[in-house]
């Protein structure tokens, strides 16, 4: 599950080609199949986003909830897939963009009526 920030201007308009963005290092990276795109999208108003100096109103923070099984290497790629694919993709300057993964024992998540550790269907690899 994903959850990007930014002011509600910048933001809005680009909501469907970020998640494009988002996804698509997320399939190139961590392997995860097309129908496993979960983003939520939190405009705000400029006046309720307070951001480090030196940004810009494009600045973006993206919340990267994932179970716990990812190595080191392959989250340091997944950061650099999404500065890269943001700034291509989107024009967003490096400078402005927060990138924060979160990590959760398989247990602690719940879908589908069951925690993360009971499930063996996934079509995707936790553990890369």
């Amino acid at each position: 599950m994903i959850v990007i920030y930014g002011i509600d201007k910048h933001l809005n308009p680009i909501k469907r080609p970020l998640s494009d963005a988002i996804h698509r290092c997320m399939q190139s990276v961590l392997g995860m199949p097309e129908d496993k795109r979960a983003h939520r999208f939190i405009p705000l108003a400029k006046e309720d986003f307070f951001y480090p100096g030196g940004r810009t109103d494009c600045y973006t923070v993206i919340e990267i909830n994932m179970m716990k099984g990812r190595k080191p290497e392959t989250q340091k790629a997944l950061i650099k897939a999404l500065f890269k694919e943001m700034e291509f993709a989107l024009g967003i300057n490096p400078i402005d963009i927060e990138i924060t993964i979160k990590e959760q024992e398989k247990y602690q998540w719940g879908f589908r009526g069951i925690t993360g550790d009971e499930a063996s269907d996934f079509k995707y690899n936790v553990d890369v």
